[in-house]
């Protein structure tokens, strides 16, 4: 087993850190809650790669799951019967996707950080939506139809992720370069 540098604890826990505040920086759209969470779990998979980037995002769910109201909508291990936590569990995923794609070469281009981005973003969603269709469904009891699911759940918080995941190449393809310089 590789043992973690303590410089790789500090920024795992740093990226843990940025995700909870960009929780609480969120525009109210209804039923999904469009917040800069994402912004910083791609962040983490660009600068710290795969491996770390989905380790700071699993450190910040179990800080949110013992109870500390880091989440979006607060905190628990009650959190997880919440139908957008699948987005959550997405975060996971979709940074360790996100840093393994780009970490492929050390100075990885616009395209490559944009492609990274996107396929994270698709990941986001498509556990979120499978989540929040599952839980409404089969926990709730109110079943939520496709166009409802499809409107809320994506068309309504897209766009705005979209412009994350640009600004996210951007900052990237600033902030990698310098995350190499040790």
């Amino acid at each position: 087993m590789q043992k973690i540098k303590t410089k790789d604890m500090i920024l795992c826990a740093l990226f843990a850190a940025l995700i909870a505040v960009g929780a609480f920086l969120h525009i109210p759209v209804p039923v999904v809650p469009f917040t800069l969470q994402l912004l910083f779990t791609m962040l983490a998979g660009l600068l710290l790669g795969g491996k770390l980037g989905a380790l700071s995002v699993c450190i910040y769910i179990a800080i949110g799951l013992l109870g500390l109201p880091v989440f979006a909508e607060g905190g628990g291990i009650a959190y997880v019967l919440k139908p957008s936590f699948g987005y959550i569990i997405g975060f996971v995923l979709a940074t360790y996707v996100t840093g393994t794609i780009a970490n492929q070469t050390r100075t990885p281009s616009y395209r490559r950080l944009l492609v990274a981005n996107f396929l994270g973003l698709a990941i986001v969603y498509i556990c979120g939506m499978v989540y929040y269709y599952c839980i409404s469904a089969f926990y709730l009891g109110t079943p939520i139809g496709l166009w409802p699911l499809f409107l809320y759940c994506f068309l309504l918080v897209v766009p705005g992720d979209i412009v994350l995941c640009l600004l996210c190449a951007v900052l990237g393809k600033r902030l990698i370069p310098l995350m190499e310089r040790k």
